[in-house]
């Protein structure tokens, strides 16, 4: 029985995966920080799909976490989802330059370390993969979130181009608007956002992993998340950075 490790596993497109990968066969390591919402997690799933769950409580935005998740992830996994991430309610000048750093530390300071730390089990064993969740805000400028998300894209490409000869996989995935609780958490009005553009999360997870098997370094679900990111490439930066004023995710 294969194992995947999930981080921010309790919600959203985290929980998704968790699902989706159970009803597939893999044995699960959920990471979150709710030690209480994990534990529940961990029991629904074993009880639903019969499969093995880990817990493993670790706030990836401390030292302490992350070297808890490293240590795990050393000891052998088949797939690592880096999923945990946040937004912000004000544009950078409005923000705690604190709440910035922590931010850097979880979109990309975790996805690298814990990437690192599990891909040479992968590479031993000839096989494996890493999906770390970006967004298609990652092509639009728009603050620290959106900056940090294109360097997840970027050094999810470069590592893959490193390990994909060795029979491992690693892969960006970039969801627009999901039906989760990161614009809650994030104080943001979506309100205004029209229902075509939300996608569901048991979807997003669905479809990463067939881009996974067929060996993608992107992953973009819907043909009009792809078409944005398609248009954003083609105009100049400055214009797509005028004409983004939302956060997706």
């Amino acid at each position: 029985m294969p194992t995947a490790l999930i981080t921010g596993a309790t919600a959203g497109i985290g929980a998704a995966f968790a699902r989706r990968l159970a009803v597939d066969g893999f044995s699960l390591v959920l990471l979150a920080r709710d030690e209480e919402r994990l534990a529940a997690s961990a029991e629904t799933l074993h009880k639903r799909y019969g499969v093995p769950v880990e817990p493993l409580r670790a706030d990836l935005t401390t030292e302490e976490g992350m070297t808890a998740a490293e240590e795990r992830l050393r000891s052998g996994v088949d797939l690592l989802v880096n999923n945990a991430g946040f937004g912000h309610h004000g544009g950078f000048l409005d923000t705690p330059v604190e709440d910035e750093v922590r931010m850097l530390r979880l979109h990309c300071e975790a996805v690298l370390r814990l990437t690192r730390a599990a891909l040479p089990y992968m590479v031993s064993k000839g096989r494996g993969g890493v999906i770390n969740v970006a967004s298609v805000a990652a092509f639009l400028p728009g603050g620290t979130y959106s900056a940090t998300k294109s360097w997840v894209v970027n050094y999810s490409a470069s590592a893959a181009n490193m390990v994909n000869r060795h029979g491992v996989r690693v892969m960006a995935l970039c969801p627009g608007f999901v039906r989760t609780e990161f614009h809650d958490r994030a104080q943001l009005d979506m309100s205004n956002l029209p229902p075509f553009a939300w996608l569901s999360a048991d979807r997003v997870a669905a479809g990463a992993m067939r881009d996974l098997a067929r060996g993608a370094w992107v992953s973009v679900p819907s043909a009009r998340y792809k078409a944005v990111v398609a248009l954003a490439r083609l105009l100049p930066l400055n214009l797509v950075g005028r004409m983004a004023k939302v956060r997706y995710r």
